[in-house]
């Protein structure tokens, strides 16, 4: 398996993220990485990485990470059409539990997955999310204890 690590957008790579894209039928589960990376642009709590292997940008993620409070919000995650099922989201959800585990007062992460066919849940909960058994937004709340 390639080398998965979670790099910083920068301006070399911020095209090559921003036109990744889900399967067709995925288009309504998750929103763009141009519109996620606008929208961390003014959230200051806001930690985007991309997702890459050996390098090359696959996916992207994005944390709401308020270091005051013990929940982290996996706001998005995507794996771009062909780069799923290759071990790479796996790895990099343990990258960003790493990451999570090191910031003050952590002590769960939440996502949200709307269900359905093509939901991310079955991913989430294989990790080891639980559902909390809230719904927002039309998506199903899961949680990891940390």
């Amino acid at each position: 398996m390639a080398e998965v690590t979670l790099q910083e957008v920068t301006k070399e790579t911020l095209w090559s993220v921003m036109t990744l894209e889900v399967a067709e039928d995925q288009g309504h589960l998750v929103a763009p990485n141009s519109m996620s990376i606008a929208e961390a642009y003014f959230e200051p709590k806001a930690w985007f990485r991309a997702i890459c292997a050996d390098e090359a940008p696959v996916g992207f993620l994005m944390l709401f990470d308020d270091p005051d409070a013990p929940r982290y919000y996996l706001w998005r995650m995507m794996l771009a059409e062909g780069q799923q099922r290759k071990g790479y989201g796996t790895r990099a959800l343990e990258l960003l539990v790493e990451y999570v585990r090191s910031r003050p007062n952590a002590t769960e992460i939440i996502v949200g997955a709307i269900p359905g066919e093509g939901s991310p849940q079955a991913f989430y909960e294989r990790f080891g999310f639980v559902p909390t058994g809230e719904v927002k937004g039309g998506e199903v709340q899961l949680k990891l204890e940390l």
